[in-house]
C-alpha cells in the first residue's frame, strides 16, 4: 500500500488543496484546518448549513492563502500572520478554542459571498484545542477539524462505493487527508497502528458520514444516493461509516509514493463493518 494523494483543507469547509508532499505539526498537516469561519455567535459555519462553502476554492500562496469564488471573479489574500490583534473565543460542535479573527476586510468578503455575517478565525500555535478523548488517549490536540487530525481512506474504498452507483463521486466529497491505493475495500477499518515514513499513525475511530458527502463540491447540487448505498452494507446503529481518523506521533513529512506499513490491526468490533 502507498500514499497516492494528500490535502489540506486550510479554511474548514472550503476547498481542498492537493499536494505532493505535506508537513506534520503537533496538530496535524500544516495549515490543514487552522482557519475558520464562524456566525455571529462564534459557532463554526460548514457545509452542512451553508452549502455554497464548496464554491470557496482555496489555494497556497508564498505569503498566504488564496481564496477564489466564481471562476475567478472573486479573489481574497489572506496573510498567513492575522492582520489584526482580536482574540476570541470560537465552538466547535460543543468545543470552545481560543482563536484571533483575522481581518475586517475577510470578514466582510465572506459575508457579501455567503450572504450571512460570519468572521473569519484563525488558531495560533499558544492555542491548544484537544482531539475527542472518548476515542483517542489523552495529550493529542487538533486543529478546527471535527475531532481528530487525519482522515484515512483507501482509492479501493471508493471504487467499491462507485461500483454500486449509477452516477460515480470523486474523492473530494469525503475530505480525506491521505489516501492510499492497494489493499481491500476498506483495508483502512482495521489499521490500528501505521507507518509512513517512519511517522507514526494509530486509528482511533471509523468516520461517521453526514448530509456533506450528498453535496457535489463543483456546482453544489445534492444527492443522497452515496448515504443510501453506504447505509446497505457500511451501517452500524444510526451511522454510516468511511474512512478512519488517524492521530499521530513525531514529525517529519510524507509525499505522494510513500509506503504504508500496517504494524498493529484493531481487534475491537467496532471497527468490524460487515468483515
Amino acid at each position: 500500500m502507498r500514499v497516492s494523494e494528500l490535502y489540506i483543507y486550510p479554511i474548514k469547509s472550503l476547498g481542498g488543496i492537493k499536494l505532493q508532499q505535506a508537513e506534520l505539526t503537533d496538530r496535524g498537516f500544516k495549515h490543514d484546518r487552522r482557519w475558520l469561519l464562524v456566525d455571529k455567535k462564534n459557532r463554526f459555519l460548514s457545509q452542512r448549513s451553508q452549502p455554497k462553502m464548496a464554491l470557496l476554492k482555496v489555494s497556497l500562496s508564498p505569503t498566504g492563502l488564496m481564496v477564489t469564488y466564481n471562476l475567478n471573479a472573486h479573489h481574497l489574500h489572506i496573510p498567513f500572520e492575522p492582520q489584526i490583534n482580536e482574540p476570541g473565543t470560537v465552538t466547535v460542535w460543543d468545543t470552545p478554542c481560543a482563536a484571533i479573527f483575522v481581518s475586517y476586510s475577510a470578514d466582510r468578503w465572506f459575508s457579501k459571498i455567503l450572504g450571512i455575517k460570519c468572521r473569519l478565525a484563525y488558531m495560533p500555535d499558544e492555542s491548544f484545542r484537544k482531539v475527542d478523548e472518548n476515542h483517542a488517549p489523552k495529550g493529542f490536540v487538533n486543529s478546527f477539524a471535527d475531532g481528530y487530525p487525519f482522515l484515512l481512506l483507501g482509492q479501493s474504498s471508493l471504487d467499491d462505493l462507485n461500483s454500486r452507483l449509477e452516477d460515480k463521486v470523486g474523492m473530494d466529497r469525503f475530505r480525506p487527508n491521505i489516501v492510499f491505493t492497494g489493499g481491500k475495500p476498506f483495508e483502512e477499518d482495521l489499521m490500528d497502528n501505521i507507518l509512513i515514513n517512519n511517522v507514526s499513525f494509530y486509528g482511533v475511530k471509523l468516520c461517521a458520514r453526514c448530509i456533506m458527502i450528498a453535496i457535489d463540491q463543483d456546482n453544489i447540487k445534492k444527492t443522497k444516493a452515496p448515504l443510501k448505498a453506504l447505509a446497505k452494507y457500511r451501517r452500524q446503529g444510526n451511522d454510516v461509516y468511511f474512512g478512519q481518523n488517524l492521530i499521530h506521533k513525531g514529525l517529519g513529512t510524507i509525499s505522494i509514493g510513500d509506503e504504508i506499513t500496517t504494524l498493529s490491526i484493531h481487534t475491537d468490533k467496532s471497527f468490524m463493518i460487515n468483515r
